[in-house]
C-alpha cells in the first residue's frame, strides 16, 4: 500500500489545510512574519533553520500565495522582503488557535505562557477572533503577541523588541528585522 502524501486535492477542507500547515516549519515561518522577521537572515536567525528548509518553506509559501516576495535594496545579489498577503493574514486565526490549544494542553518548558492581546484597547484576550473587551476583530494590525522567548532568539532581538539594550546591538538587531505597523510580538525572558 503506498502512503498518502499530498492532500491539497482532497475534498475535505480539513485535509486541504493539513497539506499545507501540517508541516513544523512552514508554521513557524508564518508565525515570525506575522511579528516582523521578513528577512531570510532574520527568519534562519529566530528559527535555527537550515538555509535549504527555509528556503523550501519561503518558496511554497509564496507559491501557495500566503508570502509574496518584495525586493529591497540594490546590488549585484537581490534580497527580498517575504510579507503576507491577505490569504497569508487571513491565517493569524489558525496560528492564535494553536498557541491557544497549545496553552490549555502542554507545558511550557519555561514555565511562562503566551498571551494575545489587543494592540487597541491593551487588553488580554481568550479569543481568537476578537477582544472581549472593546470589541475589536484581533488581526495583523490589532494583535499583540507576548510569548516566551525561545531558545533561539537572540538577546539584541529581544532588546530591540523591548527599546533597550546597547546602541550596537539594538542597531545590529534592527538592521536585520524592519519595523512594523502590523502585529506585534512581545517576547518575556
Amino acid at each position: 500500500m503506498t502512503l498518502r502524501s499530498d492532500w491539497s486535492a482532497d475534498p475535505c477542507p480539513i485535509a486541504r489545510a493539513v497539506d499545507l500547515f501540517g508541516d513544523p516549519w512552514t508554521v513557524l515561518v508564518l508565525r515570525e512574519v506575522f511579528v516582523g522577521n521578513r528577512r531570510f537572515d532574520s527568519l534562519r536567525g529566530a528559527l535555527g533553520v537550515a538555509d535549504t528548509v527555509l528556503s523550501d518553506r519561503l518558496r511554497r509559501l509564496v507559491t501557495v500565495g500566503l508570502l509574496e516576495r518584495v525586493p529591497y535594496g540594490s546590488g549585484v545579489h537581490p534580497r527580498h522582503d517575504y510579507r503576507l498577503t491577505t490569504a497569508g493574514t487571513d491565517a493569524l486565526p489558525v496560528l492564535h488557535a494553536l498557541g491557544g490549544w497549545a496553552e490549555r494542553h502542554t507545558v511550557s518548558p519555561s514555565g511562562k505562557r503566551m498571551s494575545v492581546s489587543c494592540t487597541i484597547c491593551d487588553q488580554p484576550s481568550d479569543s481568537a477572533d476578537w477582544c472581549p473587551t472593546c470589541g475589536t476583530a484581533l488581526t495583523v494590525d490589532t494583535a499583540r503577541w507576548d510569548r516566551p522567548v525561545s531558545g533561539r532568539v537572540e538577546l539584541a532581538a529581544v532588546l530591540t523588541a523591548r527599546g533597550g539594550g546597547s546602541a550596537a546591538a539594538t542597531s545590529a538587531a534592527r538592521a536585520d528585522t524592519p519595523a512594523r505597523s502590523d502585529t506585534q510580538c512581545t517576547d518575556t525572558p
